[in-house]
């Protein structure tokens, strides 16, 4: 084929382009700590705050959408989709709320958590609903049939009448389910949800420990539960306590990372369990927040030591999941 001279320099272009989209779509072999995290199609995953549920073999990570260029009418949760959880596929933009109970400007939808009930197949989401002063102090409820459809707003409400800000999801290992949900009068709520996601059964435990970030894995018939101070988006150390039963007694709490370091500046929103044909492994999931430049928040993934009542965060460093084996090891 004969090319005009004109034609070189789109040609040129094409290449360009072609080159950038392959980068885009380079499959990740790592999780990088701290470091701009790609999706599907390049751009840096917004699920601040966020959780993680598992569908048969698939990973859906929900959380605050804080890119740039948002309308500052609407709260907006993104998920997005894995295998391996380190390969991550945007599925949109799950919840796109105008204020729903005329809270005011600046109203705040943060650290949505979804559950799904096994009696009505329905996916049920949690999140902290307040007004611009934290005042309102509510839990918001949206449903979907679908883990990734348009969820539709139900309802809010004070759990066994307390308010609530920071909340925290834990599904246990025989599949019942628990809100966790910081009071600041009285402290640290653990509340198993009915069977149908959409209320609280009963309470299991109040730790009298001002705690937000709230996370609870069981590991080896211990309950960890892990907590941040009341410091706003500055980084504290996290800290962590056991139990033999989520009705405690629970443990005095102890720094989770060198005190120092500040949790390797960042705050906790979950305790991932990954369980495999040979190996158990728990993963610490944090966020890095920077206010003043929310879209550029990173976050800090990284498997803790953990066995006798110890949990301990190493210093991160990149790391591959194996999560067919349950297994997590230091990239090369």
């Amino acid at each position: 084929m004969l090319l005009k001279k004109n034609s070189i320099p789109f040609i040129i272009f094409f290449a360009a382009m072609f080159n950038v989209q392959t980068t885009r779509a380079q499959h990740a072999d790592r999780i990088s700590p701290g470091e701009l995290w790609p999706d599907d199609h390049g751009e840096h995953i917004q699920a601040h705050g966020g959780g993680i549920t598992k569908v048969k073999d698939k990973y859906y990570w929900y959380g605050e959408e804080r890119r740039r260029g948002l309308d500052s009418n609407i709260r907006y949760v993104s998920c997005y989709v894995s295998k391996d959880l380190m390969n991550w596929k945007f599925k949109g933009d799950v919840v796109a709320f105008t204020d729903p109970e005329n809270l005011g400007p600046k109203w705040i939808l943060e650290r949505p958590k979804v559950f799904l009930s096994k009696k009505t197949g329905k996916f049920v989401m949690y999140f902290h609903l307040d007004n611009a002063t934290y005042k309102y102090a509510r839990v918001g409820i949206a449903v979907c049939d679908r883990p990734d459809g348009q969820f539709r707003y139900l309802k809010s409400f004070h759990p066994l009448d307390h308010e609530s800000r920071d909340i925290g999801q834990f599904v246990d290992d025989d599949g019942a389910q628990y809100l966790v949900f910081e009071d600041r009068p009285l402290g640290f709520h653990i509340v198993k949800l009915t069977e149908n996601c959409l209320g609280i059964e009963r309470e299991m435990c109040l730790i009298r420990q001002h705690m937000e970030g709230g996370a609870i894995v069981h590991y080896q018939g211990l309950y960890y539960a892990i907590g941040s101070a009341l410091t706003g988006w500055r980084p504290n150390a996290n800290k962590y306590a056991t139990a033999t039963s989520l009705e405690g007694p629970w443990s005095d709490f102890k720094d989770i990372a060198p005190k120092e370091t500040n949790t390797y500046n960042s705050q906790s929103t979950l305790l991932l369990k990954i369980s495999g044909r040979k190996d158990t492994t728990v993963v610490f999931l944090g966020d890095i927040w920077k206010p003043r430049s929310q879209w550029d928040s990173r976050y800090l993934w990284m498997p803790v030591e953990i066995g006798n009542g110890r949990m301990w965060l190493p210093k991160p460093v990149p790391f591959k999941i194996n999560v067919r084996e349950g297994s997590t090891f230091k990239a090369d």
